[in-house]
């Protein structure tokens, strides 16, 4: 599918007239610079970040965290030129212990993983967004080696994708597997899709203390701003 097309439906669900988010677009993302106010903001060390990843060969990922009517972590990853996401309740684990359901949401443009700020009264997935964490990743085989390894597009589509993630918090070892729903390729068997997270077990697992962040005194990978703070003065903050 075409990256104008997987987009559709994230654009079907805004008016960009009314909030800050970005409507993607081809030859933006990444872009640097600041979009300040109350709809939502840019800030250039998130785009310096974007494009060392880029220089590199890597792939983006990004957790955002999400006080909408139901509070949330969105798990992002850039494959083929948009970001596919999962909303993820409970937020990612570094105990290969903890299960965490998964459910996709529609794809995202690129420019999203910078994205920070609120979302205004009667918008879609109205309330404050932060960065919590932010990086790239490198797919992996199944076996949690580069050997082998098959198109992570691919290994989505079949329904489970292993993946090593260099965040700036998160790192380490994870996989995605689809429990329920999906035909081979994603949606369309009419059974509402869902995943589990799960970090595998290596040196940079932690069974011990926190394993999970507590949304309420997260703070953002870009910013350093909790919810709270951001809710307050969307347009506050240097971005550092």
């Amino acid at each position: 599918m075409a990256r104008e097309d997987s987009l559709k439906r994230y654009r079907d669900k805004r008016d960009f007239g009314a909030t800050g988010e970005p409507p993607g677009g081809v030859g933006t993302a990444g872009a640097a610079g600041k979009l300040d106010g109350r709809r939502g903001k840019r800030v250039g060390h998130g785009a310096e970040r974007v494009r060392h990843a880029a220089k590199e060969g890597f792939p983006s990922y990004v957790v955002q965290i999400h006080d909408a009517s139901t509070m949330h972590f969105d798990f992002r990853l850039e494959v083929d030129g948009v970001l596919k996401s999962w909303a993820v309740p409970k937020g990612p684990s570094t105990d290969p212990g903890d299960k965490r359901l998964a459910v996709p949401t529609e794809d995202h443009p690129l420019e999203y993983r910078e994205f920070e700020g609120v979302i205004g009264n009667g918008q879609y997935g109205a309330g404050t967004v932060i960065v919590w964490d932010t990086g790239t990743y490198r797919p992996m085989g199944e076996e949690g080696t580069a050997e082998d390894m098959r198109p992570f597009a691919e290994a989505l589509a079949k329904g489970h994708a292993s993946f090593w993630i260099d965040g700036t918090k998160l790192k380490g070892g994870y996989v995605l597997t689809r429990f329920r729903g999906g035909n081979g390729a994603g949606h369309g068997d009419g059974v509402e899709e869902a995943w589990l997270l799960v970090k595998r077990a290596d040196a940079q697992a932690d069974r011990a203390g926190s394993a999970t962040p507590d949304p309420h005194r997260a703070r953002s990978a870009r910013s350093g701003r909790t919810l709270r703070q951001v809710a307050d003065d969307p347009g506050g903050g240097n971005g550092t």
